[in-house]
């Protein structure tokens, strides 16, 4: 099999390199596409897509669009690519507007594999819209979330490469804090809290300072207007034209700013005070982000502090790329690491899970239907120490690839060879035999 799978990969390699030094159409050359995009591409220039491999890759592709997994901020996980078949890791995770997002993923030293990240923007009966992307040539990228939505980050490597990663998505604020010194601690009445009795919302944060603290650029712009209002006293709007927005600072003591002034991120446009109707308040900032044909949004997300490393996983991340076995009476496969995540099938003891990936204290496993979730580490055992048992074939049976006996044979096993069992699952039994390999055997093969 080792042999069979590098002449794979070295043809597979041949058809691609020949396929990219073929002269390309215009739409080809001028059409903009993803890393990603351009792969499939040359997988189907070189006919590959007419291949099983080439077929399941991008059928893995797709469908990681349709069926994600769920995770919250921040986020961090070891996975492993497998490269006796073609695979595609999809997270799924909540945004806020003005947020940053820092997506990063590290290969293992040795790990030789050309790796595609796709973040996707979700909505309601739409298809997945890209926001970015990127591929070995740099495994980092940030982008800024522009509403509160669901996103979705897509991993997948070439074909036939296998190795282990660790991926990082973390929030951090797209725009500087607006008050010097100061940081999120600081707020202390935030977006959509009552005024005048109910009357209307509050459409901004409050960030509370002593007087005379410097109130600052939160990025770089134009100051579009200063004046004096009732509710707000002494204000100054900036032009934030990067984001297409304007940013509003109200209360102030004292404006330092004129309007058509050029200004840079951290640049002081006034001093925290209490004017307008904030007279009987201590000393504060109310800040604002106005969006074009949007109006106000909560200024939070902005401006909140950036999320911290994710801590170190408590599972056991050798166990990648390896067989566990359920060691409970049942335990649920889940589409999110949390112990409330939706279920997405129920797991009897003795059913044995395929790690994938490992994060907190949860592994990412794959069913031998082919479902992918999470299990907690606490409800499985490793396959292989102890085994389940040990039986001796009374006739020669099929090693199967999968548990269904449509499936490839890897071996025959001659009658009255030893094999150990490693899990039961829907009338197979998947067992290692002597001479070390790992497959499925139906529970019609007789013991000796």
């Amino acid at each position: 099999m080792p042999a069979i799978r590098l002449s794979l990969r070295f043809l597979f390699l041949v058809l691609l390199t020949t396929a990219c030094s073929q002269q390309q159409t215009l739409q080809g050359l001028f059409q903009k596409s993803t890393p990603h995009e351009a792969y499939a591409r040359r997988l189907r220039q070189a006919h590959l897509d007419e291949t099983a491999l080439g077929r399941d890759w991008l059928a893995a592709a797709d469908r990681a669009l349709r069926d994600s997994l769920v995770v919250a901020l921040p986020f961090q996980e070891t996975g492993l690519f497998r490269a006796d078949r073609a695979m595609a890791a999809a997270y799924r995770y909540t945004v806020r507007a003005g947020e940053r997002i820092n997506i990063s993923l590290t290969l293992a030293p040795g790990t030789d594999a050309h790796v595609f990240l796709d973040a996707y923007e979700l909505s309601p009966n739409h298809l997945p819209s890209p926001i970015a992307s990127a591929d070995t040539t740099a495994l980092a990228f940030s982008y800024d979330a522009a509403d509160d939505q669901q996103h979705l980050l897509r991993v997948q490597p070439e074909l036939l490469r296998a190795g282990r990663y660790t991926l990082r998505i973390q929030r951090a604020p797209s725009l500087g804090f607006p008050v010097k010194g100061k940081n999120d601690v600081a707020v202390a009445s935030f977006w959509g809290a009552d005024r005048d009795q109910g009357a209307r919302r509050h459409e901004g944060i409050d960030i509370f300072a002593r007087r005379g603290t410097p109130a600052v650029a939160a990025v770089s712009g134009l100051i579009t207007r200063t004046g004096v209002t009732k509710l707000g006293g002494n204000v100054v709007w900036l032009a934030d034209a990067q984001h297409g927005q304007h940013l509003y600072y109200a209360h102030l003591d004292k404006q330092l700013v004129q309007p058509g002034q050029l200004v840079q991120a951290g640049d002081t446009l006034g001093l925290v005070g209490n004017t307008g109707n904030a007279r009987t308040t201590q000393p504060h900032l109310h800040f604002g982000v106005y969006r074009a044909g949007r109006g106000a949004v909560d200024p939070f997300p902005f401006v909140r502090h950036a999320d911290a490393l994710p801590p170190a996983p408590r599972t056991k991340p050798e166990r990648l790329g390896q067989w566990v076995r359920v060691s409970q009476k049942t335990t649920n496969l889940r589409r999110s690491p949390a112990a409330k995540g939706s279920a997405l099938a129920a797991v009897s003891r003795n059913t044995p899970l395929f790690v994938l990936g490992s994060q907190a204290s949860w592994y990412r496993v794959e069913q031998p239907d082919g479902r992918i979730g999470y299990v907690a580490a606490e409800a499985v055992v490793p396959a292989a120490a102890p085994v389940l048992r040990r039986e001796a074939l009374a006739a020669t049976a099929d090693l199967y690839a999968y548990p269904t006996a449509a499936a490839a044979p890897l071996d025959l096993l001659p009658a009255q060879s030893q094999v150990a069992v490693l899990g039961e699952f829907r009338g197979f039994r998947l067992v290692r035999s002597t001479s070390g390999s790992i497959g499925w055997l139906s529970k019609a093969a007789k013991q000796g």
